[in-house]
């Protein structure tokens, strides 16, 4: 099972760029420290992706907090005009770091998700667009917005995409509340994408919303850690809100949830920073250890903490 060791990381508000907020935490290896790239918010609320720089044996001595965002937003009437959140980071064998990510587009009364790319080529510490339109957006496999991939390159060079897909909208309260599932996608150059038709993970009684799909490959399986909630009080009632799930496929395609396997829970403590949800999860490995980073309340208003698997 995991065991929680705490909060890592939450802005204190003294960055022009990091006022609140730090969500979707990705776990990045340098010789010497951990770098966790994470999306943090400004004054207006807006997204911009940034980083900390941790110790690999205590991830929660925090050695460097960069001072900027990594990646400025879109233009006006772009698809990443309102927001940029990272959610993985690739390594290109030139060098170079692919960043995907998500950009937001406010609408009149709610908002819209597109895919994004962009390229560093200073060991990550600047991105800049790749294109200026998205990669992936609404069409006619994603009815409503496509956003949050995890992505893969295989040996034999496929690269392979797991993201949420939005699909319908109902009003819930007078607020237009979003359905979305996982799909999975395709590629030979981790650009253009052709996605599947068979739902990764698809909608049931309670799973109404699916939170960033994180997929690694072990043992020739591919496991996904996720987050999923209800569509309705998600926000206020802790009984609908975000928790974790596990999932494992054979061929990537066709998945098994066993959200028994997932070994973490919701805090039941009030005070803890995971009381009222858990979300948004990032495994990674360090010296045969397993370690997973993960949101709290807030949608990760309260910072990212870390647990550590034990057997």
């Amino acid at each position: 099972m995991w065991i929680k060791k705490g909060v890592i990381y939450k802005p204190d508000g003294s960055l022009a760029h990091s006022r609140s907020h730090a969500q979707v935490p990705f776990a990045y290896k340098h010789d010497d420290f951990l770098r966790i790239y994470f999306s943090s918010r400004d004054d207006q609320g807006q997204s911009r992706p940034t980083f900390i720089d941790v110790d690999y044996e205590d991830p929660s001595k925090i050695l460097n907090i960069h001072d900027k965002a990594i990646l400025e937003l879109g233009g006006p009437g772009e698809y990443d005009e309102t927001g940029a959140m990272p959610s993985w980071f690739v390594d290109m064998p030139n060098g170079d770091i692919w960043l995907y990510y998500t950009g937001w587009n406010r609408t009149w009364n709610s908002y819209r998700l597109s895919m994004g790319l962009s390229v560093s080529h200073d060991g990550g510490l600047s991105f800049t667009k790749m294109f200026r339109g998205p990669i992936m957006d609404r069409s006619i496999q994603n009815p409503l917005w496509a956003a949050q991939p995890s992505v893969m390159r295989e040996e034999d060079g496929t690269w392979r995409m797991w993201y949420i897909s939005g699909h319908k909208c109902e009003y819930i309260h007078d607020y237009p509340e979003p359905y979305y599932r996982a799909q999975s996608a395709t590629s030979k150059d981790g650009i253009h994408w052709d996605i599947s038709d068979v739902p990764t993970l698809d909608f049931d009684d309670f799973l109404h919303a699916v939170g960033r799909p994180s997929v690694f490959k072990e043992d020739g399986i591919y496991k996904m850690f996720y987050s999923f909630r209800h569509t309705r009080d998600y926000r206020t009632d802790r009984n609908q809100s975000y928790r974790l799930g596990y999932a494992e496929s054979e061929d990537g395609v066709h998945w098994v949830r066993k959200d028994d396997q997932v070994g973490i829970a919701k805090s039941e403590n009030p005070d803890d920073f995971d009381y009222q949800m858990i979300d948004y999860a990032y495994c990674y490995t360090h010296k045969g250890k397993r370690y997973l980073l993960y949101n709290g309340n807030g949608f990760g208003a309260a910072g990212f903490g870390y647990a550590v698997w034990e057997d």
